[in-house]
């Protein structure tokens, strides 16, 4: 399934402005962009911005031809007084364009309140009619606690929407779920809507995620599954390098068009 929609994830320009990153993904021939709003972290677009400089965002993505099929508006689900923020990024998803919000079960990369699941499930539920209003689907990213597809599988069966689904992190299933090859995304393909494609090297607990094909992540092996399956998942790149960050944002480029290149040696297109 060669006609896969690929994205960059505008993580990948952490620590870098949005314009630049938006910039840099148009030139190196990118059609669409998962935009950034993870408090704490990367907040190339955020709720709290003045409606002007979202508008300057957007017009900005308007005029380099940009789509945004997504958005990481990662909120943790499982704490009550989180739910709200939650809501605002569905309204800022939708502000832009995208059908996709991503999120982790917990914090991404705060501390926030854990709970079980069974407040999880009910928290999620609450926000179903907001995805539905704005015909979007939640994503569950393979993070932290809840590591593995496996994992996430538990909640999406209790769910049972399909407005919520799982968002597989090729490399976040090994460093938080100590999980190498394919079996555990088969195990949950059937959830599976969207796919951050990220490489990882180093030991399995190592903080280093390099340039698509420059770790040791078996990328035909997990892509065949997605395949054997007819799953569509779109692909969104995510680089996030060793937790000294990027030297500088020519490195970013770099990293993003070696990316680029590996998927299209595998014959995919943009």
């Amino acid at each position: 399934m060669k006609n896969r929609r690929i994205i960059v994830n505008s993580n990948c320009y952490h620590g870098y402005p949005v314009q630049r990153a938006l910039e840099s993904i148009h030139r190196l021939g990118f059609r669409n962009v998962e935009l950034t709003a993870t408090k704490g972290w990367t907040e190339h677009v955020f709720p709290s911005m003045s409606f002007s400089e979202l508008l300057s965002v957007r017009n900005l993505i308007q005029s380099l031809d940009l789509s945004v099929p997504a958005m990481s508006g990662h909120v943790s689900l499982m704490d009550d007084e989180r739910i709200g923020d939650f809501l605002d990024n569905i309204e800022l998803a939708a502000f832009f364009g995208a059908h996709i919000i991503v999120s982790s079960v917990g914090e991404a990369h705060i501390r926030g309140r854990e709970a079980d699941d069974d407040v999880l499930v009910r928290n999620i539920e609450s926000i179903i009619p907001a995805l539905e209003r704005n015909n979007m689907t939640l994503v569950l990213e393979t993070h932290g606690e809840h590591g593995t597809g496996r994992r996430l599988l538990q909640i999406t069966d209790r769910i049972r929407s399909e407005r919520v689904g799982i968002c597989y992190d090729t490399a976040n299933v090994v460093f938080y779920g100590g999980v190498k090859g394919s079996d555990d995304l088969e195990a949950c393909q059937k959830a599976v809507r969207y796919i951050h494609i990220k490489d990882k090297a180093g030991e399995e607990k190592e903080w280093n995620f390099p340039a698509l094909g420059k770790g040791y992540i078996d990328f035909p092996a997990l892509l065949k599954v997605l395949d054997d399956n007819d799953n569509s998942s779109p692909l969104s790149i995510e680089i996030e390098f060793t937790s000294s960050g990027s030297s500088s944002i020519e490195e970013v480029d770099k990293a993003v068009a070696d990316s680029r290149d590996y998927l299209l040696s595998l014959g995919y297109t943009l």
